[in-house]
């Protein structure tokens, strides 16, 4: 999947190229907040990727750690994007262990059920040991 030209490859087209961000301006914006590491160090968008680097991605809907198995600067259909990467061992079971104990639902309330009723402000305050707001 590398050709010539997508022997230097930046982070940010990769994580866009990849289909983790829609844009990449949202890869840019990941990145210079802190959502991206890769090796273990916090980077800027226009950091080298190479192939065998390890890169962390934490988002508000997953969070995944990612082998980089191949450069590319252009945005391909899904099966084409899936060929960049492989999921490590430990992020595949940290997300199973995360959908089997529900840990994303934690303290989530139903969407449009309001805020909660005094009786409800009391409860929870009991439970958790400190106000609600």
């Amino acid at each position: 999947m590398a050709n010539e030209d997508d022997i230097k490859c930046r982070l940010d087209k990769w994580l866009w190229a990849a289909r983790f961000f829609k844009t990449r301006s949202l890869a840019t914006t990941a990145i210079e907040t802190g959502k991206v590491h890769v090796d273990g160090d916090r980077v800027k968008p226009a950091k080298e990727v190479k192939i065998g680097q390890i890169v962390h991605i934490r988002n508000r809907d997953f969070e995944i750690e990612v082998d980089v198995q191949a450069l590319s600067n252009v945005r391909k259909g899904a099966p084409e994007a899936a060929l960049l990467y492989q999921e490590t061992q430990a992020s595949i079971a940290k997300r199973e262990h995360a959908k089997l104990t529900g840990e994303h639902e934690f303290a989530q309330r139903d969407r449009g059920a309001g805020r909660p009723t005094k009786r409800q402000l009391r409860d929870i305050k009991k439970f958790t040991g400190n106000s609600y707001g």
